[in-house]
């Protein structure tokens, strides 16, 4: 994505709810409901953080490309890994406390779908 279509997107509304996201409702990319997300208001500091991420493993293939010691190049291998699942646990987070609990205001049969999909999600976390 671009700077120009970020700026785009920053002015889209955050403050509506999660009611999109009902059974039935037009699906996002690859089946996700439309957004805004719980995310939403994080954004920027989420983009921020994933560019750092990014930077990181530009710096594996760096350290490869220059053949660095085995060990050294998976000290970072590790420390890439720890950023990518703390960023996870912060968006699984809120996705909880603003998808799930939307859901769960509301009632109904939503809430079970969005618990399983959050179950899912930190059963793949738990794989990795």
């Amino acid at each position: 994505m671009s700077r120009a279509d970020d700026a785009g997107d920053q002015t889209r509304d955050t403050t509506s709810s999660c009611a999109a996201h009902a059974p039935g409702a037009p699906h996002g990319a690859a089946g996700s409901p439309p957004g805004p997300h719980g995310y939403a208001k994080q954004r920027d500091q989420h983009l921020k953080r994933l560019r750092r991420i990014e930077g990181q493993i530009r710096g594996l293939q760096r350290m490869v490309d220059e053949d660095v010691y085995c060990i050294d190049i998976l000290t970072q291998v590790s420390a890439s890994t720890k950023a990518l699942q703390s960023f996870a646990l912060q968006l699984l987070e809120e996705h909880l406390r603003h998808c799930v609990a939307d859901a769960a205001v509301r009632g109904g049969d939503e809430v079970e779908t969005k618990v399983a999909e959050a179950s899912a999600a930190i059963a793949r976390l738990l794989r990795t």
